[in-house]
């Protein structure tokens, strides 16, 4: 199978605009762009895929070998880009996807011609000297949880991922989205996304990048943002007013005019 049809890949947009790639985070898929992606497509090349295992990618392609790690799915994503024959890509990931495009421009130099990280944390669990916003004991109880009761890991994380309790219809679509994952990929994107460590990625980083952080986020606090803007150099560092970790979604026109914003 295609790697277009393998990852349900989607083009909107200018033709020889410059592309802007949009990597949806973890229980996601490529509708969750929907509020910020058409706004970019007036003049650039956008490309939406769904990771393999979320959304509408083809379920029968996932191989826990290869997505034992965030490597697979790097390497998917710079499978698209070649694909397509795309050059000088802005990467736009959400979440766990802001670290695998990091790991793709590591994969594939030059492909790359910035990378934008909305909510990213290179390592979710603290550490001596470093603060990822969870606990050892939190992760364990966090897996556990989503091992024994999928759809009710799903009702109870969703309104702690949005952070947004004043729009309730925005937790419904998100536990709605949780819920149609898979259960045996969930469990393992899961953990390969809290347990991951890419902290010494990011002074590998070599393209103009923004760091997108929102105020009271639960999965991805404002520390670890300020921890990935020192770490990766010459990288922007932006604030939103916007709260909890999905922006894209509960403040798509802050999101869209801070991207606006960093690409000039």
């Amino acid at each position: 199978m295609s790697v277009i049809a393998r990852n349900r890949v989607r083009v909107r947009g200018v033709a020889d605009g410059r592309p802007m790639v949009f990597a949806h985070g973890f229980g996601c898929a490529q509708e969750m762009w929907r509020l910020v992606a058409p706004a970019f497509a007036v003049d650039h090349r956008v490309v939406l895929f769904d990771h393999v295992g979320s959304g509408r990618s083809d379920l029968s392609a996932y191989d826990p070998g290869k997505y034992g790690s965030l490597d697979g799915y790097a390497a998917d994503v710079v499978e698209i880009c070649r694909e397509l024959a795309l050059d000088d890509v802005v990467f736009v990931g959400h979440s766990v996807s802001a670290m695998i495009g990091v790991l793709a421009a590591a994969r594939a130099p030059g492909l790359f011609g910035a990378l934008v990280m909305v909510g990213p944390s290179p390592r979710y669990v603290d550490d001596d000297g470093y603060t990822g916003g969870f606990s050892r004991e939190d992760v364990a109880a966090l897996l556990e949880s989503l091992d024994s009761n999928h759809v009710g890991w799903s009702a109870a994380m969703a309104p702690v991922v949005m952070g947004s309790p004043d729009r309730p219809e925005l937790t419904a679509e998100l536990t709605d989205s949780f819920c149609r994952t898979d259960p045996d990929v969930a469990r393992q994107f899961a953990r390969v996304t809290f347990l991951s460590d890419n902290r010494a990625d990011l002074p590998g980083v070599r393209v103009p990048t923004l760091v997108l952080q929102c105020r009271a986020d639960a999965i991805a606090p404002e520390v670890v943002g300020r921890y990935v803007h020192a770490q990766v150099a010459g990288s922007v560092f932006t604030l939103l007013t916007a709260t909890g970790h999905c922006p894209h979604l509960s403040a798509p026109e802050e999101t869209t005019a801070a991207i606006r914003d960093f690409l000039g």
